[in-house]
């Protein structure tokens, strides 16, 4: 067992922590002048019933989060299990939409085809978080299917399974 306060120098041993928390993966997209955008991010969680809202947290430091911060509207999409490529593709390029099977919504906001769910938001009110914002969307349509859903934890993807 490990004991520490965190610090800037216990950074790493806070991040590891933290990653012993089981999340779901999600892209979230949203449009932007110069063509779709998107972003890998664990950080989603749902936040009210009535009205229907949800919030997930982008880091300030990302090249994509002046996009995200300016999108009056957006679309969160919880990931299949088999889906890990599209994941990392995001992760990597946030533009990287070629050969993805994608729609637009009325707003121009990409919604990625056969994801286990996707919610269109309008943003709601966006929060400081420290190095993050937390962002939280009105859901304004959502859509899902079957499927078991793509996890991730100490820093590894992998899937849900029952306990016996």
């Amino acid at each position: 067992m490990t004991v520490f306060t965190p610090t800037l120098e216990t950074q790493r041993a806070f991040r590891d922590a933290l990653g012993s928390f089981a999340t779901g993966v999600t892209i979230v997209t949203c449009k932007t002048e110069s063509g779709p955008m998107a972003i890998a991010a664990n950080s989603f969680s749902s936040l009210s019933l009535d009205p229907a809202l949800v919030l997930w947290s982008p880091a300030k430091s990302s090249r994509r989060f002046p996009a995200f911060e300016a999108a009056r509207h957006y679309a969160i999409h919880v990931l299949k299990d088999d889906q890990v490529a599209l994941c990392q593709t995001f992760a990597r390029d946030g533009t990287a939409f070629d050969g993805i099977d994608f729609s637009e919504n009325a707003h121009g906001v990409p919604l990625i085809n056969d994801c286990l769910a996707h919610f269109e938001c309008t943003q709601h009110a966006i929060h400081d978080g420290g190095d993050h914002v937390i962002i939280v969307g009105e859901v304004t349509r959502a859509k899902m299917t079957e499927g078991a859903p793509l996890v991730f934890s100490k820093g590894s993807y992998g899937r849900f399974t029952d306990s016996e």
